[in-house]
């Protein structure tokens, strides 16, 4: 959970949170939904690769997702100062710059870059309420 702001490097560096590192040497890093990063710790990630192994290959959009979800993955190994090394073509992806806000959600971490961060929530929190009014009806849930 939470919000941060850091900033990443030319190199493509970028520290987390330490709470987020948490006793692990090294997370999985790949392309996200809506134009950000998805991080996962190695068991988080074999849960992911598990359901996704669950869906049909002869069906197209399932290997359209699988080949864009896996191709951008790379195992990231954090240094001494809590940083890891972004991949170009992920930086690319995710149009981050400089500053960039990282956000805990759920069984990932997310990547942002903080102006695109901003323009997602500013579009969206207009439609929070029927956004939650909706998913809530679907599990006869309330919160």
């Amino acid at each position: 959970m939470g919000e941060y702001h850091h900033n990443i490097d030319e190199k493509g560096r970028i520290v987390l949170p330490g709470k987020f590192r948490e006793d692990r040497t090294k997370i999985i890093v790949t392309r996200g939904l809506e134009k950000c990063l998805y991080l996962y710790t190695v068991e988080d990630w074999e849960k992911v690769v598990n359901k996704l192994n669950t869906l049909p290959f002869t069906k197209k959009d399932a290997r359209t997702f699988m080949r864009s979800f896996f191709a951008g993955a790379s195992v990231c190994e954090f240094d001494k100062m809590g940083r890891i090394n972004i991949t170009s073509p992920l930086v690319s992806y995710a149009g981050l710059t400089k500053e960039c806000v990282v956000i805990g959600v759920n069984d990932r971490i997310e990547i942002w870059d903080e102006t695109l961060f901003n323009n997602y929530m500013n579009e969206n929190s207009k439609e929070l309420e029927n956004i939650a009014e909706h998913l809530f009806e679907v599990s006869n849930e309330t919160l």
